[in-house]
Parts: structure tokens; C-alpha cells; sequence
């Protein structure tokens, strides 16, 4: 094999080889998420190696039945096989992946069509491979570092050790990065599952918690928010109203009109919310600000802290919108459900007033590149005349 120009480790110097390890340690232990944090290793390991693709392989469950592609670099197969794995992954007791079950060091394959073991890649048109396991804490295989070449090739000695210690250092990342993944994925969803609980027990229109957060999301977009300003908006999106947990059932599903001392009670959620909010330690600053903030209004005649203009958050602004636009849109016990024509119009009167003029015009223009102007955004289109000052004190 010719070395590659600059190649680390080909060079018989170990020093390039352990620079490019600090490095890709330095960025995986930095990377915001899985597949940021494994990616230049990928990159490395094509620019330096005769390999012409890498992967980085993952399990998706506990109960691992396929390995799923997180991130990839350079070339890959392009044949209904690859496809097939692109969709489905590589199944868990596919050869390689038992091999590597066992194997706590790189596996390298010269020759697909020699080893047992590297069944079914040969079809694909790898012609060599090389694969290290990725493991969990307690020594369970949960992904793996794949890199391959279309050619027959002979791994060479310097070759395999770059390999060997760049993905055994990474893999060790990997396995921290996949594992806080899981357990970010696991607030989330219990998030979540707070707001649709919470949406069941106040009699909101089912379907109200996912529809505010998709159009936060979509708003989030639309202004070019940061992934984790995106977030902090969805997780905030999930929990908006939290604080009616401690609002009693007398008020919180009274049917007729809230008297004035009701009406303190109810609006005390946002101090409630605030407060349940700010035991969960792992929660965003800016999905604090959704809970404390969507009260708020424009002109200052919000509530809990009569905040105006630019002192209410940015994203206590944004799900204002979000949360007015779905209660008016949304048949309640209380009203049908207006026309979009009907909302959007009372959206275009209260900016100024109730809203932030500009977040109005990016909300309008947000839904008409989404479902076009004259287009509900869920189903329920009946009409009716209320005023947005007539919405419950949740929105």
C-alpha cells in the first residue's frame, strides 16, 4: 500500500498517532451529541488509512435486535443491499456482529469472501473491513467502528494500530455519549408524558400538548434558533402549564365563569409551574422562561409579573403565539373551534397588545409555509366570534 500524504502512524513515528487521538478525544468530549462526537474519527481514519468508507454502528433498544448507521464518512456501498441496511440496519446476529460480541479488540478482515465471519458484506461490494466494538459500562455491545475498502487490500501493521487506538480511545466516548443520550431521550419523553397527564386531568382538547410544542418546534426553525435554544423551547413547549397540577378541581374544571378571588387562584399556576419546574435541575433556562413568561403580554397587561416588550423572553414570546393560536383554533367545552381565516386575523389585532408584532408576522408567515393561509393546521374548522380575552387563564 502507498501511504497517504501525511499519513499519522505510517510514518513510524507514534507521536502524529497520539496527537490525532488527543484531538478526537478533544472534540468527542466537547461534542454536543452521538454523532458529532464520533465523526471526525470517521474522517480521521479515511484520511489516514486505504479505507475508503467508515461507520459508526449503534444499537437502538436494550434489547438490541439491529445496529443502526449514526454517522458515516467517505464512500459507502451503493446497491438495494446497503439500502436495505441504511433502513433497517445490521441485523444482531449477522456473523460480524457475534464476532464482535466476543472480541474486546479490533477484528480485520483482508479478504470478505475468505472469513466466516464478514458474511454477507462481500454482496455489498466490501472487498476488506475492519470493526471495533463499542461497549457499555457493564461490557454489553452496543455499537461498532466499521471502516472498508471496494479493492482487495492487506490491512497493514500501522494501519491497525491507528485503527486499534483511535476507536478504542473514541469507543469509550461513544459508550458515554450513547449513554446520555438514552438518558436525554428519557427526560424528554418524560416531559412529555407530565404534559399529557397534565392535559387529560384540565379537560384541554387532546392533542393540545403535541400541537403548541410542533408549532414552537416550527416557529424555532423559522427564526434559526440554536439546536439547544430549539430544545429548551420544546421541553418548556411539554410543561407550559404544569403548575394547574396544584390548582384545585373546583376552579381548574368549574364549566361556568371564574369570580375575581378564582381567577388569583388560577393565574398562580405560573408561580406554581415556576416552582415545580425548578426541581427538575436538569431543565434549561429557557424552558423556565416558556413556563414563567406565556402569560405575559406586549403591552404589560399579562400576568404574573406584568412584564412588557422586551422584557418577557424571547421564548415566553414565541409559545404565546403557539398556545393562543391552538386554544382559538381548538373546539374547548367553552367555544367551538374559529376558522383559521378568524385567528389569524385576531392574531394581526392583538400584535402590539398582546403580542410581539414581529413574532406575529414570522408566526403568520410560518403557517402559510407550512400549510398554506386558507388551511387549518389540525382539523376542527367551525367558527365562532370570540375574543382571545374570552380564553381560560391557561390559554
Amino acid at each position: 500500500m502507498t501511504p497517504k500524504q501525511g499519513l499519522p502512524g505510517l510514518t513510524g513515528s507514534r507521536a502524529p498517532v497520539a496527537e490525532s487521538v488527543l484531538t478526537l478525544t478533544q472534540l468527542a468530549l466537547v461534542a454536543p451529541d452521538l454523532p458529532s462526537g464520533v465523526t471526525p474519527t470517521l474522517h480521521h481514519l479515511v484520511q489516514h488509512t486505504a479505507a475508503v468508507g467508515s461507520a459508526y454502528f449503534q444499537a437502538d433498544t436494550q434489547r438490541v435486535l439491529s445496529y443502526h448507521v449514526r454517522a458515516a464518512s467517505g464512500e459507502m456501498p451503493q446497491n438495494p443491499g446497503m439500502q436495505a441496511i441504511a433502513a433497517h440496519g445490521l441485523p444482531a446476529d449477522m456473523p460480524l456482529m457475534r464476532a464482535l460480541e466476543s472480541s474486546h479488540v479490533p477484528l480485520f478482515f483482508d479478504d470478505t469472501q475468505a472469513a466466516p465471519e464478514t458474511e454477507g458484506f462481500s454482496p455489498l461490494g466490501v472487498t476488506s473491513l475492519a470493526a471495533a466494538p463499542v461497549r457499555r459500562a457493564n461490557g454489553q455491545l452496543i455499537g461498532a467502528f466499521l471502516m472498508h475498502t471496494f479493492k482487495p487490500h492487506t490491512w497493514a501493521a500501522e494501519e491497525a494500530a491507528l485503527f486499534s487506538l483511535v476507536s478504542g480511545t473514541i469507543a469509550a466516548l461513544a459508550g458515554r455519549l450513547a449513554a446520555e443520550e438514552a438518558a436525554h431521550l428519557a427526560r424528554e419523553s418524560a416531559l412529555r408524558a407530565l404534559g399529557l397527564a397534565l392535559e387529560a386531568r384540565d379537560g384541554e382538547t387532546q392533542g393540545h400538548t403535541d400541537r403548541v410544542t410542533a408549532l414552537a418546534l416550527k416557529m424555532a426553525d423559522r427564526l434559526k434558533l440554536s439546536a439547544r435554544d430549539r430544545e429548551s423551547l420544546q421541553w418548556g413547549a411539554y410543561l407550559h402549564d404544569i403548575g394547574k397540577i396544584a390548582i384545585p378541581d373546583a376552579i381548574l374544571l368549574k364549566p361556568g365563569r371564574l369570580t375575581p378571588q378564582e381567577w388569583d387562584v388560577m393565574r398562580s399556576h405560573v408561580q406554581e409551574g415556576q416552582r415545580f419546574a425548578q426541581a427538575l435541575r436538569f431543565l434549561p433556562a429557557q424552558a423556565m422562561e416558556v413556563i414563567v413568561d406565556h402569560h405575559e403580554r406586549w403591552n404589560g397587561e399579562g400576568y404574573p409579573a406584568r412584564k412588557a416588550g422586551a422584557q418577557i423572553s424571547m421564548a415566553g414570546r414565541i409559545f404565546a403565539l403557539c398556545d393562543v393560536y391552538d386554544a382559538l383554533t381548538s373546539e374547548r367545552p367553552y367555544k367551538q373551534a374559529w376558522t383559521v381565516t378568524d385567528a389569524r386575523a385576531e392574531l394581526l389585532a392583538q400584535a402590539g397588545h398582546h403580542f410581539d408584532p414581529e413574532l406575529v408576522h414570522e408566526f403568520l408567515g410560518m403557517l402559510d409555509d407550512s400549510m398554506g393561509p386558507d388551511q387549518p393546521w389540525f382539523p376542527g374548522d367551525r367558527s365562532d366570534h370570540l375574543s382571545s380575552a374570552d380564553l381560560p387563564a391557561g390559554g
